[in-house]
């Protein structure tokens, strides 16, 4: 494994953008001292509309574009092109505020022909990145749900959510919140070059405990699973994350879909040199000879006998360690529309 790439980042360069016929490549020398530049915007809605036919979310919210994580194969990156910046590292470094979220959610809620159903925070980039100790938006967002009585499921990569657990309590008594952790990887070497600002894999495992021992169900999502570089290590994860606590999981398969591609193999050449074409060729046998896989349903389940193998693995650990427990089902029944109870006349 290299040490030569900057560290705290998983891209070490921009990628071009496909929508620009210039790309700004920061100077090598300042790639280590490079601060995350905050940039606010003003959206004019809150609440996306899920239309993915394979994904089961109504609603997803995002108080942020953009991640400091550093995920080298996160699928969120080609979005920040559409904002005229580079999915490399502008991704980790140029990061969009929502300070209005809360107030936007709220209005949203306050809609006469609104219609609850669970929301995802986030469904792009992650709530609890490190930004929001600064402006804890996300919490914000959770006390708008909590006092309106609206479900809520939270997907995150970060123990910073344990900071927001007299809110989660709060809402766990209601059945209005779960929380899902992403964990690809227990490996402590790997997790800090492959998502540098991530909690660390014994810190998400904490997590894990912390919330089941306050009555909030936890989710755990595999995710992705990487073929000769994480993927032997579904069993030890599944088994580590049900003892902590965790009543449910679930896994997708790696796909480097457009500009994911290029900063992804980078890493790979970065940091494992001798493993990459090994990787790479494992990843286009999941996905019919290609790196990225854009078809419904068939983008998370792949195809072929590496796909397979997965699999059968997951199913295999599934009903060893999950034998019995099932994914939380949260509750609309208490929304009114208001932060009373009392239901609206008109």
């Amino acid at each position: 494994m290299s040490s030569q790439a900057p560290k705290g980042q998983g891209a070490q360069r921009n990628v071009n953008n496909r929508f620009d016929r210039y790309t700004y490549e920061p100077e090598e020398e300042d790639l280590e001292t490079m601060k995350t530049q905050i940039i606010e915007v003003f959206p004019k809605t809150i609440l996306n509309v899920v239309k993915s036919p394979d994904l089961p979310l109504d609603y997803s919210m995002n108080p942020y574009q953009g991640c400091e994580h550093g995920c080298s194969y996160c699928f969120a990156r080609p979005t920040h092109e559409y904002w005229g910046y580079s999915a490399g590292i502008d991704f980790e470094r140029k990061i969009m505020v929502k300070k209005n979220a809360a107030e936007l959610l709220e209005k949203t809620f306050q809609k006469r022909n609104y219609v609850p159903k669970t929301i995802m925070l986030s469904g792009n980039t992650d709530c609890y990145q490190p930004i929001e100790r600064q402006f804890e938006i996300t919490r914000r967002l959770l006390e708008v749900c909590r006092d309106y009585r609206h479900p809520v499921g939270i997907i995150t990569k970060n123990a910073l959510v344990l900071r927001d657990l007299d809110i989660l309590k709060d809402m766990s008594e209601k059945n209005l919140v779960s929380v899902s952790l992403s964990i690809p990887t227990l490996n402590e070497k790997l997790r800090r070059v492959m998502e540098p600002r991530t909690s660390s894999a014994q810190n998400k495992l904490k997590a894990i405990e912390i919330l089941s021992q306050n009555g909030i169900p936890v989710n755990i999502m595999v995710a992705p699973i990487i073929p000769a570089l994480t993927s032997d290590e579904t069993l030890s994860i599944l088994k580590s994350v049900s003892d902590a606590g965790a009543t449910s999981v679930g896994y997708t398969l790696v796909r480097l879909n457009d500009t994911v591609e290029p900063v992804f193999v980078h890493w790979l050449t970065t940091h494992f040199p001798d493993r990459k074409d090994k990787v790479l060729n494992l990843i286009k046998n999941m996905h019919g000879g290609k790196l990225g896989e854009k078809r419904y349903f068939e983008r998370y389940k792949g195809e072929g006998n590496i796909a397979e193998m997965i699999h059968k693995t997951f199913e295999i650990g599934k009903k060893k360690f999950f034998a019995g427990k099932e994914r939380a089902i949260l509750s609309t029944e208490n929304f009114t529309g208001s932060r009373t109870q009392q239901l609206r006349l008109f």
